[in-house]
């Protein structure tokens, strides 16, 4: 069966050669995919809740990719396996693993020297993470869950709402789209505020 999907305004397009490692082969459209992988991640995020992860384990480019795996496995066969395509967001995918590594060691120094609010740590972590694009697919509820599983790890009991939307099309996606154009040009407070909203 043939994987035709329609991208809704900011999602990352799957490449031809990407679509290989899609599972279930009768999927046939996003909305079949979208359903899929929202089982899937219910499953990560029940695994999630009843672990406790300290800082280290987070910042660590093992875990990151072990989340996304966790998100996807059943639907993709590269579930977390960087991309190895350049994509229309997102850095070159040979700097893939370097800006990661910074971005984790920036992390760190944010957290060890109070340089921002916990939110905004987080917030700033997610953020990067998206901008990386660090996988074929599912970059940004796979950043999404990192920030909160970061958060929760440095202020316990806080937590994001992302507008109580699942952020896939309508006005949240729009405001969620321009927040984070705001934050590509270095102002982190729309993206803060609407993950609190």
């Amino acid at each position: 069966m043939e994987l035709n999907l329609e991208y809704a305004d900011g999602q990352t397009p799957i490449d031809e050669g990407e679509k290989w490692g899609l599972k279930i082969k009768s999927i046939s459209t996003m909305g079949e995919l979208n359903e899929f992988e929202q089982q899937n991640i219910e499953e990560a995020i029940n695994w999630i809740a009843v672990k406790t992860f300290n800082v280290s384990q987070i910042l660590a480019i093992d875990f990151i990719r072990t989340v996304h795996r966790r998100m996807f496995k059943n639907v993709w066969k590269w579930a977390g396996e960087f991309r190895i395509t350049n994509k229309n967001i997102g850095v070159p995918y040979y700097q893939i693993r370097q800006d990661l590594q910074n971005l984790v060691d920036d992390c760190r120094f944010w957290i060890e020297n109070s340089i921002y609010p916990s939110d905004e740590i987080a917030i700033r972590f997610k953020h990067r993470l998206v901008s990386i694009h660090l996988f074929p697919n599912g970059n940004g509820r796979h950043s999404r869950l990192m920030g909160e599983i970061l958060l929760e790890s440095i202020a316990p009991g806080q937590s994001f709402t992302w507008g109580r939307k699942t952020l896939r099309r309508g006005e949240d996606r729009i405001l969620y789209l321009k927040a984070l154009q705001a934050a590509d040009k270095g102002n982190i407070k729309l993206l803060l505020d609407f993950s609190k909203s």
